[in-house]
């Protein structure tokens, strides 16, 4: 199935299969397995969802800052193959504990900690593209990666899902169930990573034999002041992202928290999230096929529109087969906007800094959805409702929508 790709494209797609097993459990079992012992601890649906809702804005700030220093360290001679190897064994771990953690506080800093590494990992992950690929392969390889990600992550959630079904009905212990379940996912996560972490090898990078910490930080700001003075394109276009990707990535992190807080069956929400990684497979195999004939801008643009769909269909969900369609709109274009602005980004970017640049690109991106997650929990503070807290990402998908065409036209 991979006969087209080399060795390290390979092993480079392989990572996304491996650490989307955790992306699933972050947007299905994560947020029920805290939901009820949130509901242990005698905590509201609504409230539930704003501590959800915040513990996931702090992971993402905390992103923020880390991912630009990260990458720009990362860029030196050597360095971003054992950053990468030691933020993936901190995130393994953390995932292995999210299923032993016995209270609700503990389980959300076990669960911020776990994120953080997860998406280091992926700022580093990202920035390899460069490396592991050329320029006119990006889109497909990149593609590629979300689209082997959503399908492979289905075999180890399909066991996670099978074994919290049997502590849900009582024909195992359920604790020992959630144990196993996240220990399966950390497992999968850590050995679909190996080939990567034996082949890869930095081609690109800075020469920097002293002060590397204090120069990355110089580097960050003269990229920032250039990247504004100079790469209009590039600036605009990351502005853009950080509105359209907050709102993409709050949607999927927040889609069963979402379903929980509106009372949905929790078995179906599980079952059509497993099914939605089908239409994500499809699709952004589609949109990799379709990037061969029309421009990225362009298939970005569509994913957008969709996105607002949803955002404004979530005002009229109200039962868990309007939560399918939903579901199935996201999975259409989730993978599709994801990978084509991953490759659209590392095509416009010099290679030999990607990872200082993937940093910020993280800071627009995973790193600065915390404005998305909170604007759900104020919302659903201020009005008790979850449908219009939903709805006010559509904003998000506007302005980006914006700035994207702005950037387009320079």
């Amino acid at each position: 199935m991979f006969k087209k790709f080399n060795s390290l494209e390979r092993a480079w797609i392989y990572y996304d299969i491996g650490n989307s097993a955790f992306t699933m459990m972050v947007s299905t079992i994560i947020p029920i397995w805290f939901n009820l012992l949130a509901t242990e601890a005698g905590i509201s649906n609504s409230d539930y969802l704003a501590y959800w809702s915040y513990a996931t804005s702090v992971a993402t700030i905390l992103v923020a800052f880390i991912g630009p220093v990260f990458g720009a360290i990362s860029d030196n001679k050597n360095f971003k193959k054992p950053m990468f190897i030691t933020v993936l064994l901190i995130g393994v771990v953390g995932c292995a504990l999210l299923g032993i953690v016995p209270n609700w506080l503990l389980y959300l800093v076990t669960y911020v900690i776990a994120k953080v590494c997860y998406q280091a990992s992926l700022v580093l992950y990202d920035s390899m593209l460069t490396d592991v690929t050329t320029p006119e392969r990006m889109d497909i390889v990149s593609s590629q990666g979300y689209a082997w990600g959503y399908i492979g992550s289905c075999i180890p959630f399909l066991a996670a899902l099978i074994l919290y079904f049997l502590g849900m009905t009582e024909r195992m212990n359920f604790h020992l169930a959630i144990m196993l379940a996240f220990v399966i996912i950390a497992l999968w996560w850590l050995g679909v990573s190996v080939p990567l972490i034996k082949g890869y090898k930095q081609n690109y990078y800075v020469e920097n034999t002293s002060g590397k910490i204090k120069s990355s930080f110089q580097r960050i700001g003269h990229t920032l002041v250039h990247i504004y003075k100079n790469e209009k394109k590039i600036f605009f276009f990351l502005l853009g992202f950080f509105f359209y990707i907050d709102g993409v990535y709050t949607i999927i992190d927040e889609a069963v928290a979402i379903g929980t807080s509106l009372g949905l069956d929790q078995i179906g929400l599980l079952v059509i999230l497993l099914l939605t990684q089908v239409v994500a497979f499809a699709f952004a195999t589609l949109f990799g096929k379709l990037s061969e004939k029309y421009n990225s801008v362009s298939l970005i643009t569509v994913c957008i529109g969709g996105y607002a769909f949803v955002a404004i269909f979530a005002l009229f969900m109200h039962s868990l087969w309007q939560f399918g369609i939903m579901a199935f709109v996201v999975g259409m274009f989730q993978g599709a906007i994801q990978a084509l602005s991953r490759s659209y980004y590392a095509q416009i970017i010099p290679a030999e800094t990607s990872g200082e640049y993937f940093g910020l690109y993280d800071i627009c991106g995973k790193g600065a959805a915390f404005m998305g997650t909170t604007l759900v929990g104020i919302t659903v503070s201020i009005t008790n409702n979850v449908n219009i807290a939903v709805a006010t990402l559509a904003v998000l998908f506007v302005f980006g929508f914006f700035f994207l065409k702005k950037s387009a036209q320079l």
